[in-house]
């Protein structure tokens, strides 16, 4: 599957990254990251001149586990993925459903790159990224990650479509600790296609997926909600909370369903009595009524 699906629950045209980006983007983190080290080796070889031995090593290791290491996963993980070097190359690190790195990944990572990249001189992570389909070094299969291009035409995203107004926010309270990455990328791969499947098998598939996160997070499939409609909703909550993760809830609560504004909400609009008949009762009730859900999310004729 050569497709990825943000943390936005959007699906983009993101193609993971090849061995040559990959390894010019390691080749200018690994640079800054010696030069940072070797600057504060020289300045704690001066500073700690009157030192005994013991200490001197104990700094020696303090300052190898601080900047090689422990700067890197540091960066990715305040990043959400993106070092110097991913960065300059347009790459960045995301989870396997597409979604953005915490530091669990990013510990995992930088780990595993100690005995990957400085301890085999990268010779095993060229030689796991050859063999994997995705591109993936050892870090990434245990962190559960892969790099992906960034950099690519705009035009190839396709979001998923939001859920009907009146699901937005019923799903506040789902525990969705215990979904897997791959049950969500399956379930944003069908809301995003389940326009060109015909009606038949995407009402099946839409069935099984609700099914399966139904029983991830201990809650039945709410009465009379189509399962379409359910896994439309439940992607727009997990969204909504990332996003109050990663920028606070004041942000979170300015985006709308899936990612998109908030849908703006007219005034009540009151019709003036007509001269000469009988006053009209006010039309006090807002013209911007919830319409029901779309014909996608019905079940097939």
């Amino acid at each position: 599957m050569n497709e990825l699906v943000t943390g936005d629950a959007v699906v983009l045209g993101l193609r993971p990254a090849k061995l040559p980006s990959r390894a010019l983007a390691v080749v200018i983190d690994l640079v800054v990251v010696w030069a940072a080290y070797i600057v504060v080796s020289i300045v704690l070889t001066i500073a700690t001149d009157s030192l005994d031995t013991a200490a001197v090593a104990a700094l020696a290791v303090a300052s190898f586990l601080l900047i090689p290491v422990g700067v890197p996963i540091a960066v990715e993980t305040l990043s959400h993925g993106r070092s110097l070097g991913k960065l300059a190359c347009g790459l960045r690190v995301v989870r396997d459903d597409g979604g953005p790195i915490r530091f669990r990944h990013a510990l995992v990572r930088g780990a595993m790159g100690v005995v990957e990249l400085l301890m085999s001189f990268g010779v095993i992570a060229c030689v796991a990224s050859l063999v994997s389909a995705r591109g993936r070094r050892v870090g990434d299969l245990f962190a559960g990650t892969l790099v992906v291009r960034e950099r690519v035409p705009t035009d190839r995203g396709r979001p998923v479509p939001p859920p009907p107004p009146w699901l937005v926010g019923r799903f506040s309270e789902l525990d969705l600790s215990s979904v897997p990455d791959d049950l969500w990328l399956a379930i944003r791969q069908y809301l995003t296609r389940m326009g060109q499947l015909d009606a038949g098998v995407g009402w099946s598939m839409s069935q099984r997926l609700a099914a399966d996160l139904a029983a991830r997070t201990g809650v039945p499939l709410p009465p009379g909600v189509p399962p379409a409609a359910y896994l439309a909703a439940v992607v727009n909550e997990r969204q909504a909370r990332d996003s109050r993760r990663a920028f606070g809830s004041a942000a979170a609560a300015a985006v709308g369903p899936v990612g998109g504004p908030a849908p703006a909400v007219r005034p009540p609009q009151v019709r003036p009595p007509v001269v000469g008949q009988p006053d009209a009762v006010p039309q006090d009730t807002p013209q911007d009524v919830a319409a029901p859900p779309a014909s996608r999310f019905a079940p097939p004729a």
